[in-house]
């Protein structure tokens, strides 16, 4: 379900990483990158009508709470199948990303799944 050398994969890859004590899975077919918990995956699906439509270069997170309503008014993100009703938001990515904005989605999604003693490690640098 993806290409272990994609670009995009290993970008994300570097950021997600990046993170106090952050690791990498394979989760459904899918490259997860997690502490105690998933923060983000790599790819994702789509129900819509009944039909499931592939996102494989695409991050799902966790958004913060505060900040969920609005990126769901961004055409941009849609709800991923399964975890979507649990406030997870899709972004595909491609050659016009802006991997500042991939790389404080990720960060914002660590933040709400990752132990309190990890996010403090993350404001301690």
């Amino acid at each position: 379900m993806f290409d272990e050398t994609d670009p995009l994969l290993a970008r994300v890859r570097g950021i997600a990483l990046a993170l106090p004590e952050a690791d990498e899975k394979v989760s459904h077919g899918r490259p997860a990158f997690f502490t105690q918990k998933v923060f983000v995956y790599f790819g994702g699906s789509q129900r819509i009508d009944g039909e499931w439509f592939a996102h494989d270069a695409a991050i799902m997170v966790q958004p913060d709470p505060d900040d969920g309503p609005a990126l769901r008014q961004d055409p941009r993100f849609w709800v991923p199948g399964y975890l979507g009703p649990s406030g997870w938001l899709g972004l595909d990515l491609d050659g016009g990303t802006d991997w500042q904005e991939i790389a404080e989605l990720i960060e914002s999604s660590y933040r709400v799944t990752a132990p309190r003693r990890l996010v403090r490690a993350l404001d301690a640098r």
